[in-house]
């Protein structure tokens, strides 16, 4: 697995102190991304939380994910959680080290009170001594909430005393990027009140033995507004694949007011799917997404390919980025009409941006919210197995394009069929006899497409310069 050593520095580490107005809480900012620049220790927000045991809790949830593995238990994962400042929220973002669970705790407006929220990305220290203070919050004990550095000591910093260099691995930055894609595609199954929200968590299972995954399970809305198990795929059905990897939801039941389900279209006999749980909280809202399966991360599914394969949306991309603003809800048709882009351009050109973490998306209101993750993430494009071996294939001359059938010789010799059929590739390959495409396209038939939309690009170019000559 490729990997790097991702260094993050905080100029002391986050603690949560006693003061004579109630409880204070710090958390230390490293090197990130703000409308001005890059800083090194940018400040998003100084004031207090109006539920403070509630935002704890939530807190510790995305601290859990940041620290967990659900598939090969025995590995360590010490990522620090992502905060960003969107103007009006702060949204804390961690992914599993395993790859497979994304989680996301949001503090709405409402869960705000006295300062201003700025804007910026960074990651925030979520040490240890810190999780253990959390913990012992009380409902009644006021909280002021500190992220980023003292006003004082923005000025006075004479440089990092607390480094830590933890590995990120490439496939961890492309699970970050295709859940959000995935994400996208998901609608709202259901919404549990209270009462039917923690009833149905509590009873999930914990996990088999050492640790191993319970499997996929499915369910369905009841009629008493809660959810059934289901022994198979039905239309309807929402699929919980790994059901113990909700277990951070724990740590917030008791103050859960609903819990929404969000899921893509399911027909009869489907296959796994990924799912997000999003538990409503008071001012916040905190969503789990899991990939389709425990010991299948997010990193393998394939569904930014097709946008990385395009020379036009990596343009559009640069366009659009110029006009992001932190929105916390990014207006496709307000992009559309900016940019004189169509809306389609717009969504491929912010999922080519979601795979450098420059967008997340947010399901509970069906949009895409500006950030930055503060990594190299360039190398999702760079890095990506199946992309770099299209394009090898491209350049090797190796595609042959006959009506709706493209024949590709791969490197092997081997000889492939791939089939366009309304817009829709297969392919002759094992990779597609054994997903279906179900985890994007292979490198075939992203080498076919590539060459097509080449071809395609040419075409219109000829004609601009047909029209021009008359």
């Amino acid at each position: 697995m490729t990997r790097s050593l991702q260094a993050v520095a905080y100029c002391r580490p986050s603690v949560l102190e006693s003061a004579a107005d109630g409880q204070r809480l710090g958390l230390e900012t490293s090197r990130g991304a703000t409308p001005s620049g890059v800083e090194d220790h940018p400040r998003f927000f100084a004031g207090f939380l109006t539920s403070p045991q509630v935002a704890s809790a939530a807190l510790l949830a995305v601290a859990d994910v940041a620290a967990a593995r659900y598939y090969q238990r025995q590995l360590r994962a010490s990522l620090d959680p992502v905060v960003t400042g969107n103007g009006d929220r702060l949204r804390f973002e961690s992914f599993s080290g395993c790859c497979g669970v994304y989680a996301r705790l949001d503090v709405l407006e409402p869960g705000l009170d006295g300062g201003d929220v700025g804007y910026g990305t960074t990651n925030v220290d979520v040490n240890n001594p810190l999780r253990e203070a959390l913990s012992r919050i009380g409902a009644d004990d006021p909280l002021h909430l500190r992220v980023g550095p003292e006003e004082l000591a923005v000025t006075t910093l004479d440089g990092p005393v607390v480094e830590k260099k933890v590995p990120l691995p490439d496939r961890w930055l492309r699970g970050f990027a295709e859940a959000q894609v995935i994400a996208a595609g998901f609608d709202l199954r259901a919404e549990l009140p209270a009462a039917e929200a923690v009833r149905f968590l509590r009873a999930l299972p914990r996990g088999g033995a050492r640790g191993a995954s319970v499997g996929a399970r499915w369910v369905v809305s009841s009629g008493s507004g809660g959810l059934r198990p289901t022994t198979r795929a039905v239309p309807g059905a929402v699929c919980l694949p790994g059901p113990e990897r909700l277990i951070a939801l724990q740590r917030v039941l008791r103050h859960a007011t609903a819990l929404r389900v969000y899921s893509p279209t399911v027909t009869g006999g489907a296959a796994a799917t990924a799912s997000a749980w999003e538990v409503v909280l008071p001012g916040m809202r905190l969503t789990l997404t899991l990939s389709p399966d425990a010991s299948r991360g997010f990193s393998g599914e394939g569904g930014v390919l097709d946008a990385l394969a395009t020379d036009e949306a990596a343009e559009d991309a640069e366009l659009v980025a110029v006009l992001l603003a932190w929105e916390p809800r990014v207006d496709v048709s307000d992009l559309a009409a900016a940019s004189g882009l169509t809306p389609e351009r717009v969504r491929a050109a912010l999922i080519r941006l979601g795979t450098s973490g420059r967008v997340g998306y947010d399901t509970a209101e069906a949009a895409y919210f500006h950030r930055e993750l503060p990594y190299d993430a360039e190398r999702v494009d760079r890095h990506n197995p199946r992309l770099r071996s299209a394009r090898a294939l491209v350049a090797a001359g190796a595609v042959t394009l006959d009506g709706a059938v493209g024949t590709v010789r791969a490197e092997d010799g081997h000889v492939h069929r791939v089939r366009d059929e309304a817009g829709v590739l297969s392919c002759s390959c094992l990779w597609w006899a054994k997903y279906r495409g179900g985890r994007g396209p292979c490198k075939h038939a992203l080498a076919v497409r590539m060459v097509r939309r080449g071809l395609a690009a040419a075409e219109r170019d000829m004609a601009r310069v047909d029209g021009g000559a008359r």
